[in-house]
């Protein structure tokens, strides 16, 4: 019975029946458009991104709340949902915001919306999401620009009548772990690199008395987040930090993320502590028996022990004991990353569903562009070029919140 050993096969069998019936219900379409509608969908909206092919937890509904709250100011929300007798059985998790003078859709999360996609139930009929697509393109936007799209995303797939471009934009390194830790570490590692990891090991237990904790419950989690943010900014000072985590709506934000995750027990965060200082933090997702790496960090004080890759053995040995079978690195491809990883499998920018002939032009005109760069990067001297001139380029292009679709600070700020 998977995950749920304690469901009775005649409870199964019901469900599957209740859908049965179901499937023959009425089918209805909205456009959830105010706080209060998308509240409503809680639970059903869970269930519908617990049952994606690769589970966003940056879809949770709490999540998504909770970034609404924050990120929201300046968007509209634009959620297509489709129901059947009432029911949610899909939804295209979308928000809209002026940019230039036209309306741009993007997900609901933003810039935090890896491994977003089209919900929808396995059972129902494709043509739903196609419908959800063309209610959005006729919704008044001018064009989609979204982020987080896996290879072979349920959106383009419902998509084929109408242009959207995917462009890869992160490596996002997974591992298997469903061998287990100590036989996945044995395949990952050989006795050269095992013999460094136990020296870095010593050199962190000479600094002090060793511990190792993970937070589960909302009472250990928020002591912990706090430390969190103090090791990620010692990590990040007088460093370029796009991440936004310790801005101060960053840090409002995700103290009311985790609250939300740990509501539905699936936020981790394990922390390296000597002689009761914390020196390394990972912050993990657990759902549907998979690890997701949202953010980590550690004290540049100790770099000299690589707390830091000490750490990430304890994460992957606790994920692997609590029986989670597969490690979403997420992000770039990063040394500590690739050494574990088996293999990348990108996230994609879309860029498409034009709603008027502005947005057909600009899609056309970044499409191009975009394809042209992405050429360019093969070439190694053009990719020396791109990498020389990316910190000037960050300077005069980064925006005021980093985190916000549009790009524009908070109101008072």
């Amino acid at each position: 019975m998977g995950n749920y050993p304690s469901v009775s096969s005649r409870v199964v069998e019901k469900a599957a029946l209740d859908r049965g019936v179901a499937s023959q219900a009425p089918l209805t379409f909205a456009t959830v458009s105010s706080d209060e509608s998308f509240a409503a969908l809680g639970a059903e909206w869970d269930a519908l991104v617990r049952a994606m092919p690769r589970p966003s937890p940056f879809l949770l509904h709490g999540w998504l709340a909770e970034w609404w709250r924050f990120y929201g100011d300046g968007c509209r929300l634009a959620v297509q949902a489709a129901f059947r007798g009432g029911r949610l059985v899909a939804a295209l998790p979308l928000l809209t915001y002026r940019r230039r003078g036209l309306e741009v859709a993007t997900f609901l999360g933003g810039r935090h919306s890896a491994l977003a996609d089209l919900l929808i139930e396995d059972d129902e009929n494709p043509a739903v999401a196609a419908t959800l697509v063309d209610r959005a393109a006729s919704s008044g936007q001018d064009y989609l620009d979204v982020f987080g799209l896996t290879g072979d995303c349920r959106l383009a797939a419902a998509s084929k009548t109408r242009a959207l471009h995917l462009f890869q934009r992160v490596e996002a390194p997974v591992l298997d772990l469903s061998a287990g830790w100590d036989a996945t570490y044995r395949a990952k590692t050989n006795g050269k690199k095992r013999a460094h990891h136990r020296h870095r090991r010593r050199q962190v237990e000479a600094l002090g008395k060793v511990e190792v904790s993970v937070a589960r419950t909302l009472d250990d989690l928020e002591p912990a987040l706090e430390h969190a943010f103090r090791l990620h900014a010692l990590r990040w000072r007088g460093r370029p930090d796009g991440s936004g985590f310790v801005t101060p709506t960053g840090i409002r934000f995700n103290r009311a993320a985790l609250r939300a995750l740990a509501a539905v027990d699936v936020a981790r965060i394990v922390t390296l502590e000597v002689d009761d200082r914390p020196i390394a933090f990972a912050w993990y997702i657990a759902l549907e028996r998979r690890m997701y790496l949202y953010r980590t960090a550690f004290d540049p004080a100790v770099a000299h022990c690589s707390p830091g890759l000490v750490n990430t053995l304890n994460l992957l040995e606790m994920a692997a004991a609590e029986g989670l079978t597969r490690v979403e690195f997420l992000g770039g491809a990063e040394r500590y990353k690739v050494e574990f990883a088996d293999r990348f499998e990108p996230l994609y920018m879309g860029l498409g569903l034009p709603g008027s002939a502005a947005g057909g032009a600009i899609v056309a005109t970044r499409a191009r562009w975009l394809g042209l760069r992405d050429a360019a990067k093969k070439s190694q001297a053009a990719r020396q070029l791109y990498n020389r001139v990316a910190p000037a380029r960050r300077r005069l292009t980064r925006p005021p919140d980093v985190l916000r679709p549009s790009g524009v600070a908070e109101r008072g700020r």
